[in-house]
């Protein structure tokens, strides 16, 4: 590595889910070493990070797919460069409804929601997807679901009956169950699998700077290895930054959903033109998005050239 690199900065565009390595990157050097300073802010939901990135305030960006297809299908010159993550999306219920293991099978799982709402972030995020594909696959013609601004509004919203049950990140579960009373009821495995619970994003014209993005890659993957193999250093890491978890409630979060990579596998891929499909069929975008529309493998393949590690899971290093 060449020591004299000039330091160069991204607008870097994140969400406030926990497990993404936004939060590790922004609390040690692994993008400082690499000559790469980042701008980081934070917003509410993936749609609110396509919109900025239509108006030219960020270059990069860690969000779900479902966004970024139905930014593409808008028109927008976004690309993925790397993965990061799979099956970040559960379920939880409160103490009157029951979870999938009470259950025969999703079908009744969701049937027993007939009349109200399933809660989950705003139209057009990943865990919107998953809710709305569900029910169609299992005919489910009876259940709303109702989107909200912000994942942290969800718990007590179950508590409070205004909907009975919610989707969103393995955080979701972690607090609801510590703050709320709630309970995870389908596991991230369950719903979807090998879904990419999120990307890293770019406009097409930032593809230009080649150097600063393997770079910032380089740095992602090792924050990667990181959770998968000292996840109570990045418990403390994240606490640190976010000044409103404790270490334990980050182990659970990873936890919930082990799988961290940033690799863009056949698998990785093959999910996302399920998403691709799923958005088309909800009418979310007029026509279905290519696999060569979402990702240009060129810099991960450098970056990360063997085989993924969303399978490896997490291990504390002994």
């Amino acid at each position: 590595m060449n020591m004299e690199m000039t330091t160069k900065k991204l607008r870097i565009g994140h969400l406030s889910t926990m497990y993404h390595t936004a939060f590790i990157l922004k609390g040690s050097d692994l993008l400082g070493k690499r000559g790469v300073t980042a701008e980081w802010t934070l917003f509410p939901s993936g749609p609110d990070i396509i919109n900025a990135m239509q108006n030219g305030r960020i270059d990069l960006a860690y969000i779900g797919l479902p966004p970024v297809i139905i930014g593409i299908e808008r028109g927008l010159p976004l690309i993925c460069i790397a993965g990061g993550h799979i099956e970040g999306t559960v379920m939880i219920v409160g103490a009157r409804h029951n979870v999938l293991t009470q259950c025969n099978g999703m079908a009744e799982f969701l049937s027993q929601f007939a009349g109200s709402a399933i809660g989950c972030p705003p139209r057009g995020s990943i865990h919107d997807v998953i809710v709305n594909e569900l029910l169609n696959e299992y005919a489910i013609r009876d259940v709303e679901v109702k989107n909200y601004p912000w994942a942290d509004l969800l718990p007590d919203a179950v508590m409070q009956g205004e909907i009975s049950a919610a989707a969103g990140t393995p955080a979701l579960a972690v607090a609801g169950r510590r703050y709320s009373g709630t309970r995870l009821a389908v596991p991230p495995d369950r719903l979807w699998p090998f879904n990419p619970s999120y990307g890293i994003v770019v406009m097409k014209e930032m593809l230009e700077n080649r150097e600063l993005l393997e770079n910032f890659l380089t740095a992602h993957e090792m924050a990667c290895e990181m959770i998968r193999t000292e996840p109570r250093t990045c418990a403390r890491i994240v606490s640190d930054i976010t000044g409103i978890v404790d270490e334990e409630y980050v182990l659970e979060t990873y936890a919930v959903s082990p799988k961290y990579c940033s690799a863009l596998p056949p698998e990785y891929r093959a999910s996302t033109a399920k998403f691709a499909a799923t958005l088309n069929n909800l009418h979310y975008t007029s026509r279905e998005i290519s696999e060569p529309e979402i990702f240009d493998l060129s810099l991960i393949n450098r970056v990360h050239p063997g085989p993924h590690h969303y399978s490896a899971h997490i291990c504390e290093r002994p």
